[in-house]
């Protein structure tokens, strides 16, 4: 078998984008490691291929794919499995948000982060928490230690 290439931690913004996105209900198991996650302009579908215990994960997200990190719609299938972290009032403190209109407006992913903090805030969630949280899962990311697979493996009928 090939060699597989890790994939790296993404930018701390994706945790915040993975939590938004189940949030809002685009994220949707389909069994056997499988999901869709619809993005936040609903214009797109992405499909993910995720087993924790093999340490493996394919995406067509652009950050998994062409980028080399962890892409949100994994991070939003390994925290709806109870791999990592999920915390679900900061989840709804970042429901709504149009993610890809401010990466593409702001052009940076730190002042997206501290957009989308601000944001929470006023709903309610202390920026301080958010900062623990991606912490936390930047941390239990590190330690699973994701392989990236070059091609989504076969299924059955799994697809949605």
């Amino acid at each position: 078998m090939e060699r597989l290439q890790p994939l790296r931690l993404p930018p701390r913004v994706k945790v915040l984008e993975a939590l938004g996105a189940i949030a809002d209900g685009r994220v949707k198991l389909v069994g056997g490691g499988w999901a869709r996650v619809v993005s936040s302009e609903g214009d797109r579908v992405y499909t993910v291929y995720v087993d924790p215990e093999r340490r493996v994960a394919y995406s067509d997200d652009n950050g998994t794919k062409l980028r080399g990190y962890v892409g949100y719609p994994v991070l939003a299938v390994l925290m709806m499995t109870g791999v990592v972290t999920y915390d679900g009032r900061v989840a709804e403190a970042l429901k709504g948000i149009p993610w890809r209109r401010l990466n593409e407006s702001m052009r940076s992913y730190r002042r997206v982060e501290e957009h989308v903090k601000r944001i929470a805030s006023q709903r309610g969630v202390d920026p301080s928490v958010i900062d623990a949280l991606v912490s936390k899962v930047m941390r239990e990311l590190a330690r699973l230690g994701l392989r990236k697979l070059p091609a989504p493996p076969p299924r059955g009928e799994a697809q949605a």
